[in-house]
C-alpha cells in the first residue's frame, strides 16, 4: 500500500522532500541543451520575478497571446522540462525561444541570450518562505527564522541567493545579458517594455507597448492567476514529493493580496548582511543591496 501524502510540518522533512523535486536526468537534459543565438533564457534565482519576465517576454514576441493554460507551457523550465514531458528542441509558439531557468552563469547552456533578475535579499527570503507555506510544508509549522537558517542562508535546490549574485554580476555588461532588479522593474514599467524589446530583437510599436504594458501587470496577472500558479509542475512533483494536491499557489496571488508579510528579525537582517558581507562584497565592491541597485538603475 503507498504511504499516505503528507505535508511537512518540520524543516528537516522539506529538505527531505526537496531532494525528490527533479530527476538527474532532467538537470543533465537542461545543463546540456544547445541553444540557437535567439534563444532566450530568463535566468533568476528563485521568487526574483521570474514568472513576471515570462509572461513579458511571451506577450512581447506573441502581441499578448493567453491561449495557454499555463506560462510554463509556453515558456518552459529548462532545467525541469524532462520531467514535465516537454521537449525544449520543439517549436514553440513564436519567436525568439524562451526558457526559464534558476541556473548560475557557470551552469547555464552558452549561446544564448540572457536576462538575469535580482532582488532585495530580505523580500527574496519571506516571497519563498510565503511561497513554500501551505505547499511544501503545512501552514504555521516552519518558523521564517528556521526556514531562512536551512533553506535560505543554507541553499536550497537552486543553490544559494549570494553565489546566484557574484555569478552574474562580472556578466552584467556583456551584449548578450540583461541585468535587471525587480525594484527598478517595478518602478519604471514603460522603460522595462522597451528595454526587454530591444534585448530579444522585438520592435515595440505604441500598440505593442500597451499591450504588455496591460498584460505584464501585476493586475492583469492577479485576475488570471490561474494561468500563473505553477499547476503543471505542482501535478507532476506533489505526488513525487509525497504532497497532498496543493491549493492555490501563493507566487502571484497572495504577494499582492495585501495580507500580512512575516516579519524579519532584527537578528536575521543581520544574518543577511553578514552574507552579503562575507560573499558578495568582496567580488563586486558593493557594501549592500541598494549599492548594487544604484549601480543598475534602469533610469
Amino acid at each position: 500500500m503507498a504511504a499516505p501524502l503528507t505535508r511537512p510540518t518540520t524543516i528537516e522533512e522539506v529538505k527531505a522532500r526537496l531532494d525528490r523535486f527533479s530527476s538527474d536526468e532532467s538537470n543533465k537534459a537542461g545543463l546540456n541543451y544547445r541553444p540557437k543565438p535567439s534563444d532566450v533564457f530568463i535566468a533568476t534565482y528563485p521568487k526574483c520575478g521570474t514568472t513576471w519576465m515570462q509572461q513579458l517576454v511571451h506577450c512581447l514576441r506573441t502581441r499578448g497571446d493567453m491561449d495557454f493554460a499555463e506560462i510554463t507551457e509556453v515558456v518552459p523550465w529548462l532545467e525541469l522540462s524532462h520531467d514535465l514531458g516537454i521537449d525544449n528542441y520543439a517549436p514553440q509558439k513564436a519567436s525568439p525561444h524562451a526558457f526559464k531557468s534558476h541556473l548560475s552563469w557557470n551552469q547555464i547552456p552558452k549561446g544564448g541570450r540572457y536576462i538575469h533578475v535580482t532582488r532585495n535579499p530580505e523580500d527574496v527570503l519571506v516571497s519563498f518562505y510565503r511561497f513554500f507555506e501551505g505547499w511544501f510544508f503545512e501552514a504555521g509549522s516552519v518558523s521564517l527564522d528556521s526556514f531562512a537558517t536551512e533553506l535560505f542562508l543554507g541553499g536550497s535546490g537552486s543553490g544559494k541567493y549570494w553565489d546566484h549574485v557574484v555569478d552574474w554580476w562580472p556578466h552584467r555588461l556583456r551584449q548578450n545579458v540583461l541585468f535587471l532588479t525587480y525594484e527598478d522593474m517595478v518602478d519604471d514599467a514603460d522603460r522595462l517594455i522597451e528595454r526587454v524589446a530591444d534585448f530579444i530583437g522585438i520592435t515595440l510599436d505604441p500598440a505593442l507597448h500597451s499591450i504588455a504594458l496591460e498584460k505584464s501587470s501585476a493586475a492583469f496577472m492577479c485576475k488570471n492567476v490561474q494561468k500563473f500558479d505553477d499547476h503543471p509542475v505542482r501535478q507532476k512533483i506533489d505526488p513525487i514529493c509525497g504532497l497532498p494536491p496543493s491549493g492555490d499557489s501563493a507566487k502571484i496571488s497572495t504577494e499582492d493580496s495585501g495580507s500580512p508579510k512575516p516579519k524579519i528579525s532584527m537578528q536575521l537582517k543581520a544574518q543577511l548582511q553578514t552574507n552579503w558581507h562575507k560573499v558578495v562584497f568582496p567580488i563586486t565592491g558593493l557594501k549592500d543591496y541598494q549599492q548594487l541597485r544604484h549601480n543598475l538603475f534602469l533610469g
